[in-house]
């Protein structure tokens, strides 16, 4: 039964890690796809997911901008982030949290931890 699956879109500038990460989370999840911040939210117009991986280094608007802009809007502030990143300096996670992400996993990522985060939220 598709439609009772939880809804994740998955943020990321690099085709190979949207491709990725898709196969990976079909498994358990509804999986939508954004190349961008600003596709991200031309699909939250007519989507509410259950949560939000979000990559950091994104050209135009990164991913802290994103989530800032996430935070402050009503319809989208309780919706969980998580970043998915490939920087794995502390301070990045710590300013991640500090901006209202639930979580950071760093990339490339372990399927079964992924799992393990992301049902802590949804």
């Amino acid at each position: 039964m598709e439609s009772t699956k939880k809804l994740i879109i998955l943020v990321d500038d690099n085709p190979a890690n949207l491709r990725i990460g898709k196969n990976v989370l079909s498994e358990k999840y509804t999986v939508a796809t954004a190349p961008s911040a600003a596709k991200l939210f031309k699909l939250l117009d007519n989507n509410r997911p259950d949560l939000i991986l979000l990559d950091i280094d994104m050209p135009v608007m990164d991913g802290y901008n994103t989530i800032e802009l996430l935070k402050s809007r009503q319809n989208t502030k309780d919706i969980p982030v998580i970043f998915l990143s490939g920087m794995t300096d502390p301070v990045n996670e710590e300013k991640g949290r500090t901006l209202g992400a639930v979580d950071y996993v760093t990339k490339p990522f372990d399927p079964s931890l992924l799992f393990s985060c992301i049902e802590k939220y949804i």
